[in-house]
């Protein structure tokens, strides 16, 4: 774990730092051994050097970004062009980790 990106979650508000780490933690259970830093002022999750998975908050929202979507099939709450794919989560939201799980398995097995 970066503590870069341990400190930039940990200074989010407290429900983004609440689903960040959540996000942040079933990356790594989906993609053992997956790099994190902070690129762009965000996170961002490689595997064998290529991106993954990015955790992009703004002011009302979390967004979890899956890349090399590319034939994905995503619900229609997912957001982005076809190499990209993003969940935007609002406080309150329950999102569904197991779903984000699998697609996130599914766009990262060719990297």
């Amino acid at each position: 774990m970066n503590q870069e990106v341990t400190s930039f979650i940990e200074n989010l508000p407290a429900w983004q730092a609440e689903v960040g780490e959540k996000l942040r933690q079933m990356v790594h259970e989906t993609i053992p051994g997956a790099e994190e830093r902070i690129q762009y002022k965000k996170p961002h999750f490689l595997k064998n050097g290529h991106y993954a998975a990015v955790i992009s908050p703004s002011k009302d929202a979390l967004a979890f970004m899956i890349m090399n979507a590319t034939g994905l099939e995503v619900p229609k709450s997912f957001e982005g062009p076809a190499e990209r794919k993003w969940l935007k989560i609002r406080e309150g939201d329950s999102p569904d980790y197991e779903l984000l799980a699998q697609l996130l398995k599914q766009a990262s097995s060719t990297l």
